[in-house]
């Protein structure tokens, strides 16, 4: 197959894949080998589960120029982001992992109650079985083997589907994780749609998806076929709030950065800014200054950046376009960019001001590089306009006021709220990442993803025969003694 790598980029072809059908039977072979491991997979100790992350671990050093040029051809992403958001949060998430599964795997005390005196009780955490990671394409990397590093710390056998959308890193993952376990443990699985498809057919113990709403209800619906556990990670309109009291210049420069950082193509961007009255025309200005620092002086400079990331597809940059035309059509104007060569899936920076609430840009969320900024006179304004949409993964508040900052988290729900910054959040594996209603269900990183991929067993260890068997039938005045103890103790 010829290399259609970008010049400069030194990515080989992509591997010769099998036919959907093919890979469709494979998954299947795979299922049921996994199920016939996972008791011996769930028995492991902390120190072979270690063992399995370190070897995951040499394998990402090992194929780290692969991923590079890899995703350097399915989006363009430039060497500092596939460094600084795919390969090195994973890796700190398998330091993080080894550095404490001791810990997590430990069986916790819980407080035995006094009708069960002489016992103790207990939460032990045990994996879930085999389960399905489907990723996302827009960090086809990360998105895949973050939650993977979770499943296997928690003693899962895991089957991962990469997105068909970047193929040439659903190669180098599927390479990568091979080097690193043997198939009835983890594999990757590529393909396309039916391949997908096919796989929430079979009943997994825990589906894991990041993508879109629409297909996450897919997921949804089949995890209750299977009676399964499921954890969403979606996305949403996550806002970013200015108000009068803000470092100005400051925060358009880091909604800039994180706006169009991966061009715009992630879950957490900040998708709108609410910036009060008395600020926009200045925001607007450092924001346009922020765009040319960052991405270059002209039009001409922005395109030929090696720092801006490709749009993902063809129909991705004319659906872009095509929204960006209805904003100004009723009343929208661009600021800086607009501009779009679908056969180069180039979308330049955008910035769209007098954005009305009624806009169809702001309908959904936009997932590329285009900020549409509106106005608010007041923060009730402000948090009314956020309440009124589905409750978005991260929430972006800029203010000096910790009154403000206190009435923003009181009055509003986000997966999380960052303050004075942007999409930072993800970065720190002690905070869970994950979204609320509409945004998600569910939470991983760190502790928050072993135990997204266990389930908690609850376990009685009973010395003595306690105060029980003083209920047996028949019931005499013992018994009725008791149960009138107990009852006036609970009130």
């Amino acid at each position: 197959m010829a290399d259609v790598a970008t010049a400069g980029s030194g990515a080989g072809p992509v591997a010769e894949t099998l036919p959907d059908a093919a890979l469709i039977e494979r998954a299947r072979t795979l299922f049921e080998a996994q199920r016939r491991n996972r008791e011996f997979v769930r028995r492991l100790g902390a120190r072979e589960r270690i063992e399995r992350l370190e070897a995951l671990r040499a394998a990402i050093l090992a194929h780290r120029v692969a991923l590079h040029r890899a995703m350097a051809v399915d989006l363009g992403k430039p060497y500092v982001e596939v460094e600084a958001i795919e390969i090195q949060p994973a890796l700190r998430e398998i330091a993080h992992a080894a550095r404490h599964l001791r810990r997590w795997m430990r069986p916790r005390r819980v407080p035995h109650p006094f009708l069960l005196a002489g016992g103790r009780s207990e939460i032990r955490y045990e994996p879930r079985g085999v389960v399905l990671v489907l990723g996302a394409w827009n960090y086809p990397f990360g998105l895949v083997v973050n939650p993977l590093i979770a499943a296997v710390a928690a003693g899962n056998c895991v089957i991962a589907r990469p997105s068909e959308k970047a193929p040439r890193t659903a190669a180098a993952l599927e390479a990568l994780v091979a080097d690193a376990f043997p198939e009835n443990e983890v594999a990757v699985v590529g393909g396309g749609v039916p391949v997908a498809d096919a796989l929430l057919d079979l009943p997994f113990d825990h589906f894991f998806f990041t993508g879109s709403g629409a297909i996450g209800r897919k997921v949804m619906e089949a995890a209750a076929r299977h009676h399964a556990g499921v954890t969403l990670e979606l996305g949403g309109k996550c806002p970013a709030v200015v108000d009068e009291t803000a470092d100005v210049d400051r925060a358009a420069e880091r909604i800039v950065r994180a706006k169009f950082t991966n061009a715009g193509q992630t879950c957490i961007a900040p998708d709108y800014a609410l910036v009060h009255a008395s600020l926009a025309r200045r925001f607007v200005e450092r924001a346009v200054d922020a765009v040319a620092r960052f991405y270059g002086p002209s039009e001409d400079a922005r395109r030929r950046s090696p720092d801006l990331c490709r749009i993902v597809d063809e129909h991705a940059v004319l659906r872009l376009a095509a929204r960006v035309e209805a904003a100004v059509a009723v009343g929208a104007r661009i600021e800086i960019g607009g501009r779009s060569d679908p056969l180069e899936r180039y979308f330049a920076p955008t910035l769209l001001s007098n954005v009305a609430a009624g806009s169809p840009i702001m309908d959904e969320e936009i997932f590329g590089p285009v900020l549409p900024v509106r106005t608010f006179a007041s923060l009730d304004d402000a948090l009314a306009e956020i309440d009124a949409r589905p409750r978005p993964l991260a929430l972006y508040l800029f203010t000096r006021s910790r009154r403000v900052a206190r009435a923003v988290m009181e009055r509003t729900d986000s997966g999380a709220v960052v303050v004075n910054e942007a999409a930072i959040h993800y970065f720190n594996p002690n905070l869970p990442f994950g979204g609320v209603g509409a945004s998600g269900l569910g939470a991983y990183h760190g502790w928050f993803g072993f135990r997204a991929f266990s389930y908690e067993r609850a376990v009685v260890r009973q010395r003595g025969p306690g105060l029980v068997p003083l209920l047996d039938p028949p019931y005499r005045r013992r018994a009725i003694r008791l149960v009138d103890l107990m009852r006036r103790l609970i009130r």
